[in-house]
C-alpha cells in the first residue's frame, strides 16, 4: 500500500456541539489550504500554537482559534499537519471543512490519517491498532493496556526473538553456503536450543492474549438461579445502585436486565436473569416461562456465571436437587457457587468453595469482587506486553506454528535446506504481527474501524 500524495482533512472531535472542535489537515498542501481562512497574529512555527481569527471569502471573522502547525516529518503522520482549535459549533467546523476540500483538500477516509503514520513508519501496525483500542477504552485499565502497546511493548517484546530467528536463520544458510569450505555445520543439540529459546517467549506472549482479549472486549457475566435465591439484590449489590426490582415474592424478575460496570478494570456486562424452575404451560405462566427460556439463552452465552443459592435452602450443607443439577450443568463453564442470604442461616456453608455473601448486609461482597478478578485472570496479569487482538494471536499462532514445524524436522534429520524453509515462513508470519509484511486488505480491515478524523 502505497502513501496517497493527497492532502486529507476531516472534522477529528465527536459530532455534535462542544466547546472545542477540532478540524485536522494532514499533507503537503496543508498549509497553503488554510491560509486564507486564517488570519494569524504571530507567524507559524514547528508545533507551536498561534492565535489566529477564521474569516469567510469576504474577510468578516467568524471566530476565534488556536492552530498549531507540524512541519514534516515530525508529525504524527510525517506530513505537514494542521489543526485548527475552534468554538466547536457545528457550522463553523463544517465550514472550514468544506472550505478546505473546495481548497484542494480530499475529505479523510477513516483510520486514514493513523494509516499514514503507519506507512510512513511513525508506527507498527500494533501500535496503530492500539490507537483504536485507545480511543474505545472504557475503563482506565483497558487504557493503560492500549497505551503501553501503542509505546511499543510488543515490538520491543518481539525484537529480542526476531534477532535471534535471523541470527539461527544466517548461521544456517552460512553452514550451506560454504559447505565446500569446510565450514562446519551447526550442530543439532544448538539448533534445537535456539528454536526453544525463540519458541518460548513467543508462547508467553501468544497466552497472553486469554487475557488481553477479556480486556479488551469485555465479558459476560451470568447471574443465575433458583427463584427468590436473592439473585437481583445481589445484581444491585454489585452495581452499587438499586436497579433491579426487588421483592419477596419468587418470579419477580421475567426478562433479563443488563448493566455495565468494570471489574479489575475490565468491562462487564453484568446480566441478572429468572429465576430457573418448572413452571406450568398456563397463560398465568407464560411471561416467566418466556423469562426462563431467555435466561437459559443467556446462561448460554455467558463468559462467567455468578450461581446463586439461598442458604436457608440448604439441608445439612447439601445443595437442593435442583440446584446441584445446575451445579453439575456448570461444570465445565468458569462460574462461581454463591451461597447469598448467609445472615438468615450463618452456619450455611454447602461447598468448600462457596462465596458467602448477604445482599441485604453486604457481607462477602468484596470477596466475590476478588473472585470474580480472580476468574477473569486479573491476578495473574502482569506488566509485560499483552496480545489483545485475534490478528495478533493469529500471526504468533502462526509462527509458533512454523517454528515446532522446525523443530520436528530437526528430529527427523531433515536437510537444513528445508529447515530454512520452516524458519523464513516463521520470520514472515512474525513481521505480520508488526505489519512489516501485512497484505493490503488486512491494512484496509483494520483501518475502516477507526474514526473518521484519526
Amino acid at each position: 500500500m502505497l502513501l496517497d500524495a493527497d492532502t486529507i482533512v476531516a472534522i477529528a472531535t465527536p459530532t455534535g456541539r462542544g466547546g472545542i472542535g477540532v478540524v485536522r489537515l494532514s499533507g503537503s498542501r496543508a498549509r497553503a489550504i488554510v491560509e486564507p481562512m486564517l488570519r494569524l497574529r504571530r507567524p507559524r512555527a514547528h508545533a507551536q500554537a498561534r492565535f489566529a481569527a477564521i474569516v469567510d471569502e469576504a474577510g468578516t471573522v467568524l471566530d476565534e482559534a488556536v492552530v498549531t502547525y507540524f512541519a514534516a516529518p515530525h508529525s504524527y503522520t510525517a506530513e505537514d499537519v494542521v489543526e485548527i482549535s475552534a468554538h466547536g459549533a457545528p457550522v463553523l467546523l463544517d465550514h472550514l471543512l468544506r472550505t478546505s476540500i473546495h481548497a484542494g483538500a480530499r475529505l479523510a477516509e477513516p483510520g486514514e490519517f493513523t494509516q499514514r503514520a503507519f506507512l510512513s513508519g511513525r508506527l507498527d501496525l500494533t501500535q496503530a491498532e492500539a490507537v483504536n483500542d485507545l480511543i474505545a477504552a472504557q475503563t482506565l485499565h483497558q487504557a493503560r493496556l492500549a497505551a503501553a502497546q501503542l509505546g511499543g511493548s510488543i515490538a520491543r517484546a518481539v525484537a529480542p526473538i526476531k534477532h535471534n530467528l535471523l541470527t539461527l536463520i544466517a548461521g544456517l544458510e552460512a553452514g550451506i553456503d560454504f559447505a565446500e569450505d569446510d565450514l562446519d555445520l551447526m550442530p543439532e543439540a544448538e539448533i534445537e536450543q535456539r528454536l526453544e529459546a525463540i519458541r518460548s517467549p513467543l508462547a508467553a506472549l501468544a497466552r497472553s492474549f486469554t487475557y488481553g482479549r477479556i480486556v479488551r472486549e469485555g465479558v459476560k457475566l451470568a447471574i443465575v438461579g433458583q427463584p427468590n435465591a436473592g439473585k437481583s439484590s445481589l445484581f444491585n449489590q454489585l452495581l452499587e445502585r438499586e436497579r433491579a426490582i426487588v421483592t419477596a415474592q419468587p418470579g419477580t424478575t421475567r426478562d433479563p436486565i443488563s448493566e455495565h460496570l468494570a471489574v479489575a478494570g475490565i468491562p462487564v456486562e453484568l446480566i441478572d436473569t429468572a429465576g430457573l424452575r418448572e413452571v406450568a404451560a398456563t397463560p398465568e405462566h407464560e411471561a416467566e416461562r418466556q423469562g426462563i427460556a431467555r435466561s437459559r439463552a443467556t446462561l448460554a452465552e455467558a463468559d462467567l456465571v455468578l450461581h446463586v443459592v439461598d442458604a436457608t435452602t440448604l439441608n445439612r450443607e447439601e445443595l437442593p436437587a435442583a440446584d446441584l443439577a445446575l451445579r453439575d450443568g456448570l461444570a465445565a463453564r468458569p462460574s462461581i457457587l454463591i451461597v447469598n442470604k448467609a445472615d438468615l442461616n450463618p452456619h450455611a456453608s454447602a461447598q468448600r468453595d462457596a462465596i458467602r455473601t448477604s445482599a441485604l448486609t453486604g457481607e462477602g461482597i468484596a470477596t466475590l469482587r476478588q473472585a470474580i478478578a480472580a476468574q477473569l485472570g486479573a491476578q495473574a496479569a502482569g506488566d509485560g506486553a499483552l496480545v489483545s487482538s485475534l490478528r495478533q494471536s493469529e500471526a504468533l499462532r502462526e509462527t509458533v506454528g512454523r517454528i515446532d514445524a522446525a523443530k520436528l524436522a530437526l528430529s527427523n534429520a531433515v536437510p537444513h535446506e528445508f529447515l530454512l524453509l520452516d524458519l523464513h515462513a516463521a520470520l514472515q508470519s512474525l513481521d505480520s504481527l508488526t505489519g512489516t509484511t501485512a497484505p493490503d486488505e488486512i491494512l484496509k480491515r483494520i483501518f475502516s474501524s477507526f474514526c473518521i478524523g484519526k
